[in-house]
């Protein structure tokens, strides 16, 4: 007879994945065991066995969760009836605003997606292409004539903002929502006045 799934499984498949994106961020992936894994999340080897057959498969959950919920909530932003300005300005914020509380997650994924086979590594760019292409629309859009004449550059200033965003958590850790804010406001403001002055 087939072993029955409990009821709180989902609970504690997703508190492995947080667990395991913290000792990932701290540890780095190569050194983290299976045995350390379970040890962060309290339970034993055996168990965690019981939900991921190896690290791999943890660390891809890890980031397909972090990445789908990411590229869902940034690109699901209605924002119907704003300016081109009015939507990178929301747009950012929530960026900054969704990273809250995720610094292990982000942090993993900054190196880990690298690190899976090449099936998976399409599944998790394919979000992050998502965002970058959602955002990229609308730095065009909001500064039509400075990218007509060399499209590459619209690619460059878009990753530069992602790299303002991206990096944030180096220099500002744990970061509030009022700080977060006000680090949105200061990138959007710097992008806007950047291309348009292009």
């Amino acid at each position: 007879m087939a072993r029955s799934i409990a009821r709180d499984h989902d609970e504690k498949r997703a508190a492995i994945l947080t667990s395991a994106a913290r000792v990932f961020a701290t540890d780095g992936y190569d050194r983290a065991s299976m045995t350390r894994l379970a040890a962060e999340c309290g339970i034993s080897k055996a168990n965690i066995y019981h939900y991921y057959t190896s690290k791999d498969a943890i660390l891809f959950d890890v980031l397909d969760r972090y990445l789908s919920e990411l590229s869902d909530r940034v690109t699901g932003l209605d924002l119907a009836g704003a300016t081109p300005e009015d939507a990178l300005r929301q747009v950012v914020m929530e960026v900054m605003l969704a990273y809250e509380g995720a610094d292990d997650e982000h942090r993993v994924q900054m190196n880990g997606v690298d690190l899976l086979p090449p099936e998976e590594q399409k599944v998790l760019k394919g979000y992050q292409r998502q965002i970058v292409e959602f955002v990229s629309d609308i730095i065009a859009h909001a500064a039509p004539n400075a990218f007509a004449d060399d499209p590459g550059r619209l690619r460059q200033a878009t990753m530069a903002l992602f790299g303002m965003l991206n990096w944030y958590y180096m220099w500002n850790p744990g970061a509030g929502r009022a700080a977060r804010e006000d680090y949105a406001s200061l990138v959007a403001e710097m992008t806007l006045g950047g291309v348009k002055g292009l």
